[in-house]
């Protein structure tokens, strides 16, 4: 029985071989497009679980792609870069990754980061709409959707997550490690900052629609924590 459906874009074959054979490995099916003038029709042809999308393509950029994408694909997307740089990073986010994994693949973080990212997913799937009075803060976890005193803050998916992790905690200590596990199934690095600036992004996000600029406080040396108004 197949763990879900997982769309390569990739145009690297020898990437696209490796990849495929992690995957199917652990009873993914898989499928493969080269050429980025093809992935948006492939995307809505094969209507995957997750997409594994390469930044460098032929025709046209993974970015490009994944812009287009989130007009209509609610799905999970997974960058695959050469670069691990932090402005990279932040703006593999502002357009619509879930998450990334830098060249050279290494199998077991690529399984690990892809087993995370389907099990939020199906965690969102299952979810209702509530609400939390003491923050004036509403989610809907079956859309992804946050509202601030019935503003839609309009959060990347990474956003978003972030602040149902700080929803379920309110007024406790969420520590980088637990978010790292929730996020990307392995344990947090010091050199890791995609958590900080997730939480950075959430945080202007909920000032610029008038939150009290305390309302995720920094924890020193410990984490985040959402605080009752």
């Amino acid at each position: 029985m197949s763990k879900g459906k997982i769309l390569i874009i990739e145009d690297d074959p020898e990437i696209c071989r490796l990849t495929q054979m992690y995957l199917e490995a652990e009873q993914y099916h898989s499928y493969i497009v080269e050429d980025g003038l093809a992935a948006i029709d492939a995307i809505k042809e094969y209507q995957p679980d997750l997409i594994l999308l390469d930044l460098m393509l032929p025709g046209m950029s993974g970015a490009d792609i994944c812009r287009e994408a989130r007009l209509f694909y609610h799905g999970m997307i997974l960058i695959l870069t050469a670069s691990d740089d932090e402005m990279s990073e932040v703006s593999l986010f502002k357009f619509g990754a879930d998450d990334y994994v830098t060249k050279p693949i290494r199998g077991h973080v690529l399984l690990a980061r892809i087993e995370a990212l389907l099990r939020r997913s199906r965690l969102s799937a299952e979810s209702v709409q509530t609400e939390n009075q003491n923050t004036d803060i509403t989610i809907d976890t079956q859309t992804q959707t946050a509202w601030y005193k019935q503003a839609d803050l309009q959060l990347t998916s990474a956003e978003f997550e972030i602040l149902h992790v700080l929803i379920d905690n309110v007024g406790q200590v969420v520590t980088r490690e637990e978010c790292c596990k929730v996020f990307r199934g392995i344990d947090y690095g010091f050199n890791d900052r995609s958590i900080d600036m997730r939480v950075s992004g959430l945080r202007k996000k909920l000032i610029s629609h008038h939150s009290p600029n305390n309302l995720i406080r920094t924890i020193r040396n410990k984490g985040y924590m959402l605080v009752s108004l």
